[in-house]
């Protein structure tokens, strides 16, 4: 049986402004208007569902409940979720991972799946044959990584060199992988036929991953058996000692295992992969236009070509230009030539060096009832757009240096204010004034949306006091 593991924990700052710290490019819906990028990773096996047991995520803590409610979208109910308290690669994630997989399996040995969740497959069915492919050579103790045939002599991926055909399937032996190279090596790369790109993805069993590593990476096993150890549960999610994981070396996976072990073997994909790692990627992996534009939102594109163009709240309008990336969000507007796609970096190096917000997170704030939207804010106020999910409720919580003013204007609203209790309908409105202990509910099937006015000396959201908190925010 295969248990996919899934990593979730990248921050996706290359495809800023809409991939941002607090909501990265896994989240989001990039290549499909109905699944996001992580939906899509776990519904490409749903073909395979007779031997795929439920998934283990392994993300950044701060990102639990947005992994939480997608998988809730597309009823994925008995998976793990891991939360890492900081990113320590990929070696780590996985032994993670390997530890859950073990003590949810204890006499099975199972082959665990390991899977980015932010990358495109457009042959899901040709996907689906080289796990199994994979999975085969796992039950013969073999460790497998999947290798992409390349298209391009491309400098932003490494590359795996190929050792002696396995039969005639399109597995090879795995003679060593290569870092990302310059362009000259590149062509040559290409050219050889004897190296693919590193999708990052691999298959192995359980067992033999765990004695590689603690063969090659001892440090590495025992740090994260030390975490594991020290695991508490925190409502569906598994929180990993935080003291322990903090010692854990960064290692990669390939670092760490595949570049040293003898056991390696490589399973060829041609099945149009791409790893999103640049706008120019989105571009050549979405459907275009006659005029091959990829367009997305509320767009007019007149006697243009070659264009990515994103609009997520207005309209956007292009005329008369030609292979440039447009990208609006409710904050910030990207504006930037294809050929320079990969070098968003300085931008978002300046956006740090300048500690700008637009870096970490969205207009738009994702909370695990719901969500807001500062739409608009002065020296001493701040208006908010608030949907709360239907049954869903806020902490029970005080502000020091702030009072609201509740309109609601969809739905009912379920109040506590004090030792009071009482609800508020559509065009009413209440007040909570200034450390008044209080929450907000909704009661109803339908989500319930309200205007926040604040007003006072300081609006921050770390003035919130929690009293009482069902996600454990305390």
């Amino acid at each position: 049986m295969i248990v996919p593991v899934i990593l979730a924990g990248g921050s996706g700052t290359r495809l800023w402004p809409l991939s941002r710290q607090s909501y990265p490019k896994q989240f989001l819906y990039l290549v499909d208007q109905q699944y996001t990028m992580l939906q899509l990773t776990i519904k490409r096996l749903e073909n395979l569902s007779n031997q795929v047991l439920p998934p283990i995520i392994v993300c950044n803590e701060n990102h639990r409940f947005i992994v939480a409610e997608q998988l809730r979208q597309i009823n994925i109910e008995q998976a793990s979720i891991i939360l890492e308290p900081c990113a320590k690669n990929t070696a780590p994630a996985i032994t993670l991972a390997a530890l859950k997989a073990q003590e949810l399996y204890p006499d099975q040995n199972v082959s665990l799946l390991v899977l980015s969740s932010d990358h495109h497959i457009a042959d899901v069915s040709s996907f689906q044959d080289s796990i199994l492919l994979a999975e085969q050579q796992a039950k013969l103790q073999n460790l497998v990584v999947f290798g992409v045939t390349p298209t391009e002599p491309n400098t932003g991926y490494g590359y795996i060199e190929l050792g002696e055909k396995i039969r005639d399937a399109n597995i090879y032996k795995l003679t060593k992988f290569v870092e990302k190279p310059d362009l000259k090596k590149a062509e040559y790369y290409v050219s050889s036929k004897n190296f693919l790109w590193n999708s990052g993805m691999f298959m192995f069993q359980t067992s033999l991953f765990l004695q590689e590593l603690k063969q090659y990476q001892y440090e590495i096993y025992q740090c994260c058996l030390n975490a594991w150890q020290h695991k508490t549960k925190d409502l569906d999610f598994i929180r990993i000692g935080f003291q322990e994981f903090q010692k854990i070396p960064e290692y990669s996976i390939d670092y760490a295992i595949m570049e040293k072990t003898t056991q390696g073997i490589v399973v060829g994909l041609d099945v149009g992969w791409n790893d999103l790692g640049s706008w120019s990627s989105l571009w050549q992996s979405n459907p275009k236009d006659e005029n091959q534009n990829v367009i997305f939102g509320d767009i007019i594109a007149e006697q243009s070509q070659r264009n990515y163009i994103y609009s997520s709240s207005r309209l956007v309008t292009v005329l008369g230009v030609e292979d440039l990336i447009v990208v609006e969000t409710k904050d910030a507007v990207l504006i930037a030539h294809q050929d320079k796609s990969q070098e968003i970096k300085k931008v978002v190096g300046q956006l740090q060096n300048k500690q700008r917000n637009e870096l970490i997170q969205h207009r738009e704030i994702i909370r695990p009832w719901g969500k807001y939207d500062c739409i608009d804010v002065g020296e001493r106020y701040q208006v908010k757009r608030i949907t709360v999910n239907a049954k869903a409720k806020l902490s029970l919580q005080l502000h020091h240096h702030r009072a609201e003013h509740w309109v609601v204007v969809k739905g009912t609203a379920k109040v506590t204010k004090g030792e009071g209790l009482y609800y508020v309908s559509e065009n009413e409105s209440t007040f909570i004034p200034l450390g008044t202990v209080h929450s907000l509910e909704n009661p109803g099937c339908i989500p319930l949306e309200l205007i926040e006015i604040q007003s006072g000396s300081y609006l921050g959201e770390d003035d919130i006091i929690r009293l009482k908190d069902e996600y454990g925010r305390i």
